[in-house]
């Protein structure tokens, strides 16, 4: 029998063991950009959220991330429709049964990695799909090692980090845990070039690479604005210039958001118990402001409705 399989509609041939159908599960911010994307590549996608209400949302908002591509002369209006066909909505755990890939990329507030919530979801999506479906988690700080601790086949686990702005970031960081096979590597490696990005193998580390090396960063950034050195657009601007940053450390927390920003250095200064990890002040003022960036349009700037920065919000530690 022939290695390749018939894919897509323009009669192109994929090899079989690729990724076909996506799973995510929790689809705010970081899911939408990766349903969206997915679906681009030609894959099928089911998202699962709360809600039926909160599906349609959803929906909206990946036909205004669509429309902005439009806008930017990236797809055609026919290629936004074939787009979306690709993308299903469903609140049942049972809808997720046919996909070759789940990622839970949940978003909450509560503080914590929330790990037995996540190891909840890792038993409910194995129990509806095949033997061979990848189960992953958007880490940050946890450890897939954790969360496949509850699976019955914990190989079948794999951390996979999207990195933001992940439309403009070309590597994902895929976290093997101990017991992830190497089969389950190279299929999410697969997937990692299908979505045109490079994947980054990861010994499993609460925060990997990026969030390490970001936080600190941020923290540090929010020390110089403390101390008066310069303003937050100066900062910002500083970084880009002498870096090649495609946004400097206060704008990328924003388009993050501060809450998420919170919950990253809490719970890596709890895991290394190291200074550079522990969250400014100025984080702390922010969030408790309910200033959380761009999803608020105010954080350390204040933003139009288009997602862009119109002035700072905080000048040393005050707050404007």
């Amino acid at each position: 029998m022939s290695e390749l399989v018939q894919f897509s509609l323009g009669g192109r041939l994929k090899p079989k063991g690729n990724i076909q159908c996506v799973g995510i599960i929790g689809c705010g911010s970081v899911g939408q950009v990766v349903t969206r994307i997915a679906a681009q590549y030609g894959m099928d996608v089911t998202f699962l959220d709360v809600s039926d209400e909160r599906n349609r949302e959803i929906m909206l908002d990946i036909e205004a991330q669509l429309d902005d591509v439009i806008a930017h002369w990236g797809i055609t209006s026919s290629e936004k429709k074939l787009i979306m066909s690709r993308i299903k909505a469903t609140t049942r755990f049972e809808d997720l049964s046919n996909c070759d890939l789940v990622i839970e990329t949940i978003s909450s507030r509560q503080k914590g990695t929330l790990l037995g919530l996540r190891q909840e979801l890792f038993k409910k999506v194995e129990a509806v799909v095949r033997e061979n479906c990848i189960i992953s988690s958007d880490l940050s700080t946890l450890i897939i090692s954790d969360l496949a601790r509850v699976l019955k086949h914990p190989e079948r686990a794999i951390g996979i980090h999207f990195i933001e702005p992940i439309d403009k970031t070309n590597i994902v960081e895929v976290v093997k845990g101990r017991h992830t096979s190497d089969e389950v590597y190279g299929k999410v490696n697969r997937f990692v070039r299908m979505i045109n990005k490079k994947a980054i193998l990861i010994n499993e580390s609460p925060g990997n690479i990026s969030t390490r090396i970001l936080i600190p960063l941020i923290n540090e950034a929010c020390e110089i604005l403390m101390e008066g050195v310069a303003s937050v657009s100066d900062i910002d601007e500083t970084m880009k210039e002498t870096t090649g940053y495609v946004y400097g450390p206060f704008e990328i927390a924003d388009r993050i958001g501060l809450d998420k920003i919170l919950k990253y250095m809490d719970n890596l200064y709890m895991e290394y118990g190291d200074k550079k990890y522990k969250a400014s002040p100025i984080i702390k003022r922010l969030v408790r402001a309910n200033f959380l960036g761009l999803q608020t349009k105010k954080g350390f700037y204040n933003y139009k409705g288009n997602g862009k920065p119109i002035g700072n919000t905080i000048s040393c530690a005050i707050i404007k």
